[in-house]
Parts: C-alpha cells; sequence; structure tokens
C-alpha cells in the first residue's frame, strides 16, 4: 500500500474518501480554489495545495495543476473521487505519466465507456441488451429530428460524453425537437467540452436500476448488487435505495452478471458502475432491462451499497489500486437489509429548485443508529455559486424498507438547516409519501407528485409561538433585561392596564401583524383571528421549547441580522423585522423587471423588446451552479427593453428584461 494520497477533487466527497485514507494511515493532501481556501475538505486534510481561482475550469478541471500538486507534496498515489477529472482519459495518462497511481480504472477503460455512443456498441458486442437508438457520429440538426422520428416519441437527447443529467433532454413531440436539441448541446458543451449527442427511446415507466461493479488487475471482477435510482428531478439523482424494491432474484443475477461481461469486455479495474434502465410497467423482469452507459469512477450513492454489504468500497479502491486482490470473492458478498439515500441540496423546491447559495446559520443533524451522514461543510460554511449546490448525503440502514424509510423521514424531520434555502422537507414529503412507501416509482415519480411533494408553507400557531418566544428572548438578551419589563417592549406603554404590543414579521413579501400580550408565565397572541396561550425558553442546545395551549414542542432558532429563522419539522422559515424608518418609495418611472435571482452566466435570450408575454413564458436561460434555469415572465406584459445578451456575467437582482409600466400603475 503506497503511503500518501492527494485528492483531486472538492467538498462532501474528497472528505469521504479522506477519511478511509486516513484509517489505513495514509497521508492526506487537499486542493482548493480560492473559493475553498477555508472549505471543509482543506480543513480536514492533513495538508492542502492551492490551485486557482474559484472557476472550476481554472483550478479543479485543470490537470496541470493537480500535477504539479502531486509533485510539490510529495504524494504517491490520485483519487479523483467524482465529477471534475474522474473520468477525464487525459488526466489519468498524466497521472500515469507523472509515475503517480491513479486510483481508478486504465485510461483504456476510461476510454472505452467514456462516450456514450461507442460504450453502447461495445456492449452489443458483448451481448450486454442495449436501449434501441440512434448512436451514431452524424450531428446535422436535421439529421438527429429525423432518427427520432424512426425512434419513435418520446425520446431522450444525451450528450455523448455526459453524466450526472447535464445534456440530457426527454422530448415528447416533433415541435419541440429543435428547440431541445440546442439547449441539450449547449448545457453539454458547457459541461464537457463536447456537444455531440446520442437520442435514444425513452422507456414510458423506466427504473434506472445501476449495479456496482469491482474489478482487480489480478483477472478478478465481481458485483455488489443493485441499485435503485429511479426517484430523479431533471434527469439528476435525489434518491437512491438498494436493493431495488421488488427486484426478483433472477433479475439481479442477470443484471449482475451482464455487468461484469461489461467490465471485463474492457479490462477493467476498480470501481465502476453499470447503469441500465427497466420497464417498470409490468414489474421488474429479468427480459425487459437495456444498458444505458457505465461510469468509471465511485458514484454518489456508493454508501447504500456499503450499508448493505458492510464494505468499504474507498477501502477497496486503494487496495485495487495498490496492487492487491479484492477483498471478496462473489459468492461471499452478503445483502443485509436495506439502505436509502437522500442528497441535501441547497435549492429552493418553491422557486422550481432554484439553486441558493449563503452562509450556513445553522447545521445540525440529530444523533440516531443507523444513520450516516456524509457532509461537504459544517455549520458556519459557505455554499458558493461556483459549484454544485450539494451540502451532503444522509443515509439509513434499516432491517428492511419499511423501518430504512421511517428512520430517514424522522431524521430528516429532526435536521436543522438555515441560511441557504434547502429541500429538506421535500426529502422529508418524499419519505412519508403513499406511492413511495409501496415502491410505486420509475423516474417521472417526482414530476407526476410534484404538487404533493413541495411542502406549503403555512403558518400555524406553532411556527408563531417559537418565533414569538426566539424573538421576545431574544430582544430581551440584547437589551439585557427581563422579557415583562416595559423597557423591552417595543409597545406604546402607559401606566396601568394590561401591555400588549402588535407585532409586526416579515416572511418573504408579507407582512404579519400579530397581537401580543404579556401573562404571568408567558404571552397570548392573536393568529388568524383566533386567541392562543403561549409559554416557552430556551434550552442549553439553543433550541427553542415552547408550549401553545397546552402542546409542547421543540424548534431551531437562529438570529441573523435584522431577523431570524424558524425551523420545525424539516422547514426552515425566515422572518424579518421591518424598520419602520425603511420607506420603499417607488419612483414615477420606476417599472416591474425580471431580476436574476443570483449570480450566473446568460446562455440564451428568448425575449424582445415591444413584444407582449403571457405569464410563465421563458425570456432567459441562465447557468448557475453548474445547471441551466430558464427564467419566466412573472406576469403578463410588454417588454421595454432588454439588458443582456448571451455571454454576459450578471450579479444577483441585476435586471434582465424590464416592462412597460402598465398605464393604471404610472
Amino acid at each position: 500500500m503506497f503511503s500518501s494520497l492527494l485528492i483531486a477533487n472538492r467538498g462532501e466527497i474528497a472528505a469521504r474518501v479522506m477519511r478511509t485514507a486516513k484509517h489505513l494511515g495514509l497521508r492526506t493532501v487537499a486542493v482548493y480554489s480560492d473559493a475553498d481556501a477555508g472549505a471543509y475538505h482543506v480543513r480536514q486534510a492533513d495538508a492542502a495545495v492551492h490551485i486557482g481561482s474559484a472557476q472550476a475550469k481554472d483550478s479543479y478541471l485543470v490537470i496541470e495543476k493537480i500535477i504539479e500538486a502531486a509533485k510539490r507534496s510529495g504524494v504517491e498515489a490520485i483519487h479523483p473521487g467524482y465529477g471534475f477529472l474522474s473520468e477525464n482519459v487525459a488526466f489519468a495518462e498524466a497521472c500515469e505519466k507523472a509515475g503517480l497511481i491513479f486510483v481508478g480504472p486504465p485510461a483504456s477503460a476510461i476510454k472505452a465507456m467514456g462516450l456514450k455512443d461507442a460504450a453502447k456498441a461495445l456492449m452489443e458486442k458483448a451481448g450486454v441488451p442495449v436501449v434501441p437508438g440512434y448512436h451514431g457520429a452524424e450531428q446535422d440538426a436535421l439529421f438527429l429530428e429525423g432518427e427520432a422520428q424512426k425512434i419513435g416519441y418520446p425520446v431522450l437527447i444525451k450528450a455523448v460524453a455526459g453524466g450526472g443529467g447535464k445534456g440530457m433532454r426527454r422530448v415528447d413531440e416533433p415541435a419541440s425537437f429543435a428547440t431541445e436539441l440546442k439547449s441539450a448541446q449547449r448545457e453539454a458543451l458547457a459541461a464537457f467540452g463536447d456537444e455531440r449527442v446520442l437520442i435514444e427511446k425513452y422507456v414510458t415507466r423506466p427504473r434506472h436500476i445501476e449495479i456496482q461493479v469491482f474489478a482487480d488487475a489480478h483477472g478478478n471482477a465481481v458485483y455488489l448488487h443493485e441499485r435503485d435510482c429511479s426517484l430523479q428531478r431533471r434527469h439528476q439523482k435525489v434518491i437512491e435505495e438498494a436493493p431495488a424494491p421488488g427486484m426478483p432474484e433472477e433479475m439481479r443475477r442477470a443484471m449482475g452478471e451482464a455487468a461484469v461481461a461489461a467490465v471485463k469486455a474492457i479490462g477493467y479495474r476498480g470501481a465502476g458502475t453499470v447503469e441500465f434502465i427497466a420497464d417498470g410497467s409490468n414489474g421488474l423482469r429479468a427480459d425487459a432491462f437495456w444498458f444505458m452507459e457505465m461510469n468509471t469512477r465511485l458514484q454518489v450513492e456508493h454508501p447504500v451499497t456499503e450499508a448493505i454489504t458492510g464494505t468499504d468500497l474507498v477501502e477497496w479502491q486503494l487496495r485495487v489500486a495498490a496492487g492487491e486482490r479484492l477483498p471478496l470473492a462473489q459468492k461471499d458478498i452478503p445483502l443485509n437489509g436495506h439502505a436509502v439515500e437522500v442528497r441535501l441540496y441547497a435549492e429552493d423546491p418553491a422557486k422550481n429548485f432554484f439553486p441558493s447559495t449563503g452562509k450556513l446559520t445553522r447545521l445540525r443533524l440529530p444523533e440516531e443508529e443507523g444513520i450516516r451522514a456524509d457532509m461537504g461543510v459544517e455549520e458556519g460554511d459557505e455554499v458558493s455559486m461556483f459549484y454544485d449546490p450539494m451540502i451532503g448525503k444522509i443515509i439509513a440502514h434499516g432491517e428492511d424498507r419499511t423501518a430504512a424509510l421511517a428512520k430517514m423521514r424522522r431524521f430528516l424531520l429532526d435536521t436543522e438547516v438555515a441560511g441557504p434555502r434547502t429541500n429538506l422537507a421535500f426529502l422529508a414529503e418524499i419519505m412519508g409519501h403513499d406511492p413511495f412507501r409501496e415502491a410505486d416509482i420509475d423516474t417521472g415519480y417526482i414530476d407526476r407528485h410534484i404538487a404533493a411533494l413541495v411542502p406549503v408553507e403555512t403558518l400555524d400557531a406553532h411556527v408563531i409561538g417559537a418565533a414569538l418566544v426566539g424573538h421576545f428572548l431574544a430582544r430581551a438578551e440584547a437589551l439585557a433585561g427581563d422579557r415583562r419589563s416595559p423597557w423591552v417592549a417595543s409597545d406604546s406603554w402607559t401606566l396601568g392596564g394590561a401591555r400588549s404590543e402588535t407585532l409586526k414579521l416579515m416572511l418573504g413579501d408579507e407582512v404579519l401583524s400579530i397581537r401580543v400580550t404579556p401573562e404571568d408565565q408567558g404571552w397570548r397572541f392573536t393568529h388568524h383571528g383566533v386567541e392562543h396561550l403561549l409559554a416557552g425558553a430556551m434550552n442549553a442546545q439553543g433550541e427553542i421549547v415552547a408550549t401553545v395551549d397546552g402542546l409542547r414542542f421543540k424548534a431551531g432558532f437562529v438570529s441573523v441580522g435584522c431577523g431570524f429563522s424558524v425551523i420545525l419539522r424539516g422547514a426552515t422559515r425566515d422572518f424579518t423585522i421591518p424598520d419602520p424608518l425603511d420607506v420603499d418609495v417607488a419612483t414615477e418611472g420606476d417599472t416591474g423587471a425580471l431580476k436574476s435571482p443570483m449570480p450566473g452566466k446568460i446562455v440564451a435570450v428568448m425575449a424582445e423588446a415591444g413584444v407582449h408575454v403571457k405569464k410563465g413564458t421563458g425570456l432567459v436561460i441562465m447557468e448557475a451552479m453548474k445547471m441551466e434555469q430558464t427564467l419566466a415572465a412573472a406576469a403578463d406584459g410588454i417588454i421595454a427593453s432588454v439588458n443582456v445578451a448571451p455571454g454576459d456575467q450578471v450579479e444577483a437582482g441585476a435586471a434582465l428584461v424590464v416592462f412597460e409600466v402598465k398605464k393604471d400603475e404610472a
């Protein structure tokens, strides 16, 4: 075994690889960009090397800088993680040329599976079933449209060099093919430097099932069972589980043997994942699955396989890279219980899952047996605009699927996250959603049930009560006074009579006016015309312990600037306290505008001055945090001016498209 390792990645996967490397006694070296100088993975490493500016193309994607960092730090091996350079043939070759051990497959295997069209041809030759489609070299738009017509709609456009759902579009009818093709090519070029695509038949009730494979340099290859990754959004995995619900043993064996045949056909070494699409319309069957692609690296979802097999796949990677044999033979690989993984993202489900950035003012995970959390950040860290918005992964393992899902839901509801918006409550909703619990799943599940899965942020008496307790306690502490003292009140206090105040809070654009009266043991407040009794205090963990109308509960509370966040049942509400002197005066010439929700790059503009558009019409496509987002008109209106062009870099809040003022508003 080598003695030192550089991890050519960042965030959660870099930290995860370091944990195993340190367990094996290896010295670990991190690399970091300007944006990651104080990042979690840098703090976890034994040493760290700066490799460039915040943009990945100037740092994490520059092969020469990674190799130079390895030489400067004196390491013997490089682990690429996933994403970035993990499936880059030139990087694997550069490591070999520099005399460094690449913890991954040979460059020849990466090359064989790196291009989806060539990989499918190779799999067909090896006897592995392949999804019908066009995988040729011709890229003319009209030709591809013709091939889609031959295959029959719906079809899937996929980037030849792609992965992670980037450069992938589902097309249901001929009229939208040309637009979706351009979008897929543009995203593929930005993500992989290669705009080529292939066309596949879209299976109507598809289950995305993948097989974890492993091979060593001594001719041994095994499969470590399957993972079901069917719950996806925009072709990106959201929830993964192992084993696949409803998987017959005959099908598991058939898929596993096909996956092993695939890796043996290319002389593979190390960890890999062979991804299949299965027709779930009539249940899983051994004769209804097809090869999609192979990922020649460790997957984000590898922990669920580790949970059911009792293995450490990173340790397997390191040992195989050092020339050792596989630790287990096929017959010795167990399958124990069920595991489920969720990806915690900094994104806003209520705003079409738009990425969110900012400081994590709260990140607290409960301690629970059977739960593993692989996080890329800690409380107080910043979620940067430059990289993927994943905060981390949470994995639950139980004796069966029902136990694993129940354990996960409880954990999510007790988790506290504040700062950027997250999908925490969305994930908890999925765990409790009846069709999901009954395993009625396919890749269209989230889109089909989206209205039920995105929580409506209702303000019940418990949320209001926790907000009031936190606010009054924080105000009293700030003024070093008793919470019942007139000197810490913001009302018009006079001698005599019951003292009450109308507290104004803002939740988004909504102003809440809540009448509150102090009582001997708490407060009395009115919400939606109903009066409630409230008592509460702050415990040693900084949580609000409140009682509303006799029901006691706990909630997270974080003071931030001129406001605070309340975290209850996995949902975070961000309140601000309006400044009575801060009056928003609109000028006579003020107009409505479509504003950039965050910093990003403009990739396409569909808006045109003088044109009347309807609410929901896509006006601008911007790229932010590695994904394309379509920004649409919030209301009907006439466009007065367009302030951006493709290629422009914009800041958060920039007016991209300005609308004419209606006469009755002027």
